[in-house]
């Protein structure tokens, strides 16, 4: 079984920033694309950021320029850190993943995202 863990929610100021960490309780090595989504009360989860086992990354439009991700291999974990953050970016914030060889899809728990105006 795969875990993972998201930490670092909080809240924040608008403008303000914050740094989410998915920890996973296996190399990440051995899953594909590591994908932070978020879900909003009422709205539909969409993904927010995506980074590839070699770095490569992807995010949605709404946050293209503001949020970045990166991993750290050795430590299992993911970030996403959060910069010029605003109040439509208030939500759950969820770390999936798949593993490679089983492909069995795994998603933490979450943390919540909390933007006030």
């Amino acid at each position: 079984q795969v875990q993972l863990v998201e930490s670092g929610g909080g809240l924040v100021q608008a403008g303000g920033s914050l740094r989410l960490s998915c920890a996973a309780s296996v190399s990440i090595l051995t899953l594909n694309v590591m994908g932070w989504y978020r879900q909003a009360p009422g709205k539909q989860r969409e993904l927010v950021a995506a980074i590839t086992s070699s770095g490569g990354t992807n995010y949605g439009d709404s946050v293209k320029g503001r949020f970045t991700s990166s991993r750290d291999n050795a430590k299992n974990t993911v970030y996403l850190q959060m910069n010029g953050l605003k109040a439509d970016d208030t939500a759950g914030s969820y770390c999936r993943a798949v593993a490679r060889y089983h492909l069995k899809e795994y998603w933490g728990r979450g943390t919540k995202v909390t933007v006030c105006s």
